[in-house]
């Protein structure tokens, strides 16, 4: 299967080099190091956006980064990011309150092949921050569900309290259409869950893999290497695998060349990659 690229063909078109000042709708805390911001745009305005893509974030004052957008495009009026404070901007989108501006580009790049996973089985393998970008195709297949086959989502964090959208996935473990296996690499005396890497879930599901159209990842670029074997080991070919490689971008339109991989610029070329075109990027895991 060859990854269909989502070009800026959306609602926001115009708007890719000069940020559109929008308002922050509500913000709350979903662990100690992690703010879920809801956005926004001006006079009622649609982002427009894809499962996977993402938007260049301005904290006033203070400069621009990139975030994933973590709510699926159903939601006309608004969109979710979820922000992790970890420099200077990313602390001042932290202290944002409802009514705060905030400026706004993209959506950017490509996202996840949505329109083929429509009657077949999705595998959503999330490792820390990676479940906020994959939120978007989760909330994709929970809006229409009836569309799509099974639901399996496989998060990993490193702690209880690292865990995000915690009551989202309490939600979605109640549907018996979903199956959601959670995992923690430092257990405290407060978790009864399993412990260990997020590839030590991998022996507690089964797939069909004439029917696994979409294999959904976001992490950290060890993870991926790691999973591939399971997911070779289970029967799940290259094409049937998609990353998101969310890393060093800056300006989000190719110019910059802060996330060249291989001659590739993720800004523009993914963050979206097919394991095919995953394997013949050598510097991409």
């Amino acid at each position: 299967m060859t990854q269909s690229r989502d070009r800026r063909d959306g609602p926001n078109a115009e708007g890719f080099h000069l940020p559109q000042i929008a308002r922050v709708v509500r913000a709350e805390d979903l662990t100690w190091q992690d703010r879920l911001i809801e956005i926004a745009l001006p006079q009622g305005r649609e982002l427009g956006h894809r499962p996977g893509q993402f938007v260049q974030v301005s904290a006033l004052g203070y400069g621009e980064a990139p975030i994933s957008v973590s709510s699926g495009p159903e939601n006309k009026e608004s969109f979710d990011l979820c922000v992790r404070r970890i420099g200077n901007v990313t602390t001042a989108l932290h202290a944002l309150q409802p009514g705060d501006p905030v400026g706004i580009r993209g959506p950017f790049g490509n996202g996840f092949p949505m329109d083929h996973l429509v009657g077949r089985d999705c595998l959503v393998v999330a490792g820390g921050i990676g479940l906020a970008p994959l939120r978007s195709v989760i909330h994709s297949i929970l809006a229409d569900r009836d569309r799509y086959g099974r639901l399996i989502v496989l998060h990993g964090a490193r702690r209880m309290e690292d865990i995000l959208f915690a009551d989202e996935i309490a939600a979605w473990q109640r549907d018996p259409r979903n199956e959601v296996l959670l995992t923690v690499d430092e257990p405290t005396t407060e978790w009864s869950g399993h412990v260990g890497v997020i590839t030590t879930l991998f022996p507690n599901i089964e797939v069909d893999p004439a029917n696994l159209v979409v294999v959904a990842m976001v992490g950290p670029p060890v993870m991926y290497r790691f999973v591939i074997l399971e997911l070779r080991r289970l029967g799940v070919g290259n094409d049937q695998m998609f990353m998101s490689l969310e890393r060093h971008m800056k300006c989000g339109v190719g110019k910059c060349g802060h996330c060249q991989i291989d001659g590739r610029c993720v800004c523009v070329d993914g963050p979206v990659f097919s394991g095919s075109e995953i394997m013949a990027m050598h510097e991409a895991i």
